[in-house]
């Protein structure tokens, strides 16, 4: 079998999965499969709810209330690297792709967070959870990130806990080999740990700040906490969409599940 099938259609539901189980469709889903794909009773998806794995189901049930009844499995659930990701909101279509894109990138955890030269103060947590669904289906992913509601960046940082490395990107930052810079945060194996083991355990965190850059108060805030990488993008400076994309790269690339 193939490690994935981009053929089938994916659907996240809700319910519990496992062989045997009916599992209700709400209404948009049940539109999609009837109107939208045409599917007739016995044709199948590929269900997924973040927690059972994968499966694969066939549509049936009433007409105006169709369900879907769970076959075999297809992939074990999977979880994603303990890796947040932490933002300044970004305007509603920008906003959607950088959700995408960090749901194809592997987060556990999207945390918008407010600066003081955040532009956009207002969230539709909903649409945020909406794309990020939209994503793990298109893409095969099995997880589906947490999503936090907005917190200001003094009360993220009051928050963080001390054994997560945290890389902030900053334009100010002077331009060096990032890979070099990531690197050498890279926790050192405990004693009784293999290599591998001890870098699997090191919970990860990213943010990225607004277009307008972090204040000098900010920038300072975060170069006092301990276990923190300033991490320059390269010569050029990035929307903060692009960012995203190539930091997330770059951190699971040296640090994450790309190893």
């Amino acid at each position: 079998m193939p490690r994935y099938d981009f053929r089938s259609p994916r659907l996240c539901v809700a319910g519990p999965l496992r062989a045997g189980a009916e599992v209700p469709l709400d209404k948009a889903q049940a539109h999609y499969l009837c109107h939208v794909l045409r599917f007739n009773t016995g044709d199948t998806v590929l269900a997924f709810n973040g927690r059972d794995g994968e499966w694969r189901a066939a549509l049936g049930g009433p007409t105006k209330r169709p369900t879907l009844t769970v076959g075999e499995r297809t992939r074990e659930q999977t979880t994603s690297r303990d890796l947040h990701y932490l933002f300044a909101p970004l305007k509603h279509e920008r906003l959607d792709y950088m959700v995408q894109k960090a749901v194809e990138m592997g987060v556990s955890r999207l945390q918008p967070v407010l600066t003081q030269h955040t532009q956009v103060k207002r969230i539709n947590i909903e649409r945020m959870r909406a794309n990020a669904i939209e994503a793990a289906e298109q893409c095969g992913v099995l997880s589906i990130p947490e999503i936090s509601e907005p917190t200001t960046l003094a009360r993220a940082l009051a928050g963080h806990a001390s054994d997560r490395l945290l890389v902030f990107c900053d334009e100010d930052a002077e331009v060096k080999d990032p890979v070099r810079a990531l690197t050498e945060a890279r926790q050192p194996p405990a004693a009784t740990l293999p290599l591998t083991t001890a870098d699997e355990l090191q919970p990860l965190a990213l943010l990225i700040g607004p277009e307008g850059g972090f204040s000098e108060e900010e920038r300072a805030a975060l170069l006092k906490l301990t276990n923190v990488v300033r991490l320059s993008l390269g010569p050029r400076i990035l929307r903060a969409d692009t960012a995203a994309v190539a930091a997330l790269a770059l951190v699971q690339a040296v640090l994450g599940d790309w190893r």
